[in-house]
Formats: C-alpha cells, structure tokens, sequence
C-alpha cells in the first residue's frame, strides 16, 4: 500500500546491534513521525474495527506503543505482557528464545478470562519466539489469539515457522538487505 512507504521510510536500521552481526529495525522514527505514527494506527483500524475482539495484548515494550492507542481507539482492555518480574500481581510465565539470547514473560492471570478473543500486538516479528510465547499464555489463561499484528515483519528470520497455528499481519516487510 503507497501509504505504508511513509512507514517503511520512517525506519531506520542500526547494524551491530545490539550485538555484532544483527542488523537492528529501529521503529522510533515512526514515534518522531507523527503522519508515520497515525499511519500506523489507522492501518490498524482499517484492518482490524470490524474484527469480534475482546481485548488487545501487547508484548513489552514498544508493542505498547501501538496497541494503546489502538485499544483506546476501540475501548478495549490493554492486556501487557511484560518481562519477568514486572508485574506485581499472580502471574502466568512463559521462556522463549530470542534471535539472540533468551528471557521470559508474564501476564496476570486476572487480566484475560476463558472465552476471551485477543489481538496480539507487538512493534517487530523476528523469529516469532516472542509471539509464540505470549500467544501460549494468552491460551494457558482460556483466552484465544484471534490474530498477531507487527508494524514490522523480518520474514528472513521466518518467523511463519513458529507462528503457523496464528494469522500475522505485518505493514512493512525487509528482506535482510535494508541498509
């Protein structure tokens, strides 16, 4: 779509980082792009308004980003998923392996009920391993991920792979050779 070019152009990429031979997509730009930024929230909109949700669940930190406006938009409950120890209420954890290294999230227990149809928002789908993660526990908890959503998708990285059982829509796409 002609207007995800602003999305695209917005996004700048860090090599080296955070560690030698990654090739870092870094989406603050979009944040310092207000036409880029609203871009993002109404492509979600567009996709996603007459879809049956029940709440949106974003994946620490910067898919908090993007989903809290669009949660606002839609007067739904934001469900966070954040790093281990974050949260100071019962939780469900989960591990998973990044691109390079590993961690665990969580999410309260009270904040998703059996039956509950989530969106899953996060800035950047890489591997997938995030996603997968909170996807299982979004499940653990009786909800059910309707889709994934990412404002950028690396599909060199394959993250299709991991995410087979969910429908992931990405705005903008890189090959791996985006300098």
């Amino acid at each position: 779509m002609a207007g995800d070019r602003i999305i695209e152009a917005a996004i700048r990429t860090v090599p080296d980082f955070p560690k030698p031979g990654v090739l870092f997509y870094d989406i603050t730009g979009i944040l310092m792009q207000p036409e880029a930024f609203l871009r993002c929230i109404d492509r979600m909109a567009a996709l996603y308004d007459r879809t049956p949700i029940d709440a949106v669940a974003a994946v620490e930190s910067r898919g908090f980003v993007f989903a809290a406006p669009y949660a606002c938009r839609r007067r739904l409950p934001l469900v966070l998923l954040r790093k281990k120890g974050k949260l100071p209420g019962e939780t469900l954890q989960a591990g998973f392996a990044l691109e390079y290294g590993q961690d665990v999230i969580e999410v309260h227990k009270s904040d998703l009920t059996p039956g509950m149809k989530v969106l899953l928002v996060d800035d950047l789908i890489a591997t997938g391993g995030t996603l997968k993660a909170a996807a299982g526990l979004i499940a653990k908890a009786g909800a059910r991920v309707v889709e994934i959503f990412g404002v950028v998708g690396l599909p060199f990285l394959d993250h299709a792979s991991a995410l087979t059982d969910y429908r992931v829509t990405t705005l903008v796409q890189f090959s791996g050779e985006h300098a």
